[in-house]
């Protein structure tokens, strides 16, 4: 279907959507305040083995083999191919962190004589907290940053819609992490970050072409400025969305459990966040009674140099 003949109500379905967003946010926060996220080790310290073998690993061997040993916390991933894994540990109190990778190998050695130690890595609690902090202190630069943008290319309205934009998508993801307690390491918080800029970007197309819409029509019905505007970005935004869609479902089913954690985060923020560039901005925008002279060019001032 061209843009030209594409004629879909969005805004018919604004209201109801609005109430879900606000619904989605606010379980979303609830979420966090009660069960949190699960750290990785990148946040809470702890050593990280990786083993190869010259056979495949079978993942459920591996971790019966490890609680065997004490190890019942342990999470164990393929590590890039099947005959690679990579074992996680959580501090304990009263562990030495210089053995405990080595313990860890032992553990596995006893069923798989032929396994190989390949790396052994030790972050420290104190390492992991300032990466935690400094973490969350990217993520809301990042999002100050956008809005200050936002804000100096477009007008205040828009500026405040785009930003309560972002919030929502990270807030829903980060919530998603929180219900279904997908660890969450550096590799989904550069997930995150990615996010923040490909909602922006896709907010930005749409907020372009309402502008000029609010301009250039004749029209003075604010909904059907917007909804002619979404109308006619949504095949660039559903294009843009699928062809990011294909990447990350390759990324998710082959590029191992390293990837695994930032395709998902991308897979539900990329959805989360076509979804917000037209029904949160625009819900946003009618909030603050959203009008042609919002995005008037003020004419010129005419001086009389004559004295």
């Amino acid at each position: 279907m061209s843009k030209a003949t594409m004629n879909i109500n969005f805004m018919g379905a604004r209201k109801p959507l609005g109430i879900l967003s606000v619904l989605l946010v606010i379980a979303s926060v609830a979420l966090l305040v009660t069960r949190g996220l699960n750290l990785g080790l990148d946040f809470t310290g702890g050593t990280t083995v990786v083993v190869k073998s010259p056979v495949d690993v079978e993942l459920s061997q591996a971790r019966a083999d490890l609680a065997e040993s004490g190890f019942s916390d342990a999470v164990v991933q393929h590590y890039g191919s099947p005959k690679e894994v990579n074992i996680r540990v959580a501090p304990k109190e009263g562990d030495d962190a210089d053995t405990i990778g080595h313990d860890v190998y032992a553990a596995l050695k006893l069923h798989n004589e032929d396994l190989e130690l390949l790396k052994v890595e030790f972050v420290g609690p104190q390492v992991g907290d300032e990466l935690r902090d400094e973490s969350g202190t990217a993520m809301l630069l990042a999002l100050g940053l956008m809005m200050l943008y936002v804000w100096f290319r477009f007008s205040n309205k828009f500026g405040v819609a785009t930003v309560v934009a972002l919030f929502h998508d990270v807030i829903i993801v980060l919530g998603l992490f929180s219900l279904v307690q997908w660890p969450f390491d550096l590799t989904v918080l550069a997930a995150v970050l990615a996010l923040i800029g490909y909602s922006l970007n896709d907010s930005i197309v749409v907020a372009d072409r309402i502008r000029e819409d609010f301009r250039n029509s004749r029209q003075n019905d604010p909904t059907q400025i917007i909804n002619n505007a979404v109308n006619a970005t949504f095949s660039r935004t559903i294009n843009t969305s699928l062809t990011t869609l294909l990447v990350l479902v390759a990324l998710y089913f082959f590029g191992g459990e390293v990837m695994r954690a930032f395709s998902e985060a991308l897979l539900v923020g990329i959805a989360v966040g076509t979804y917000s560039s037209i029904y949160v901005v625009s819900n946003i925008l009618f909030m603050m009674n959203v009008s042609k002279e919002d995005f008037l060019i003020p004419e010129p001032e005419e001086i009389d140099e004559m004295p």
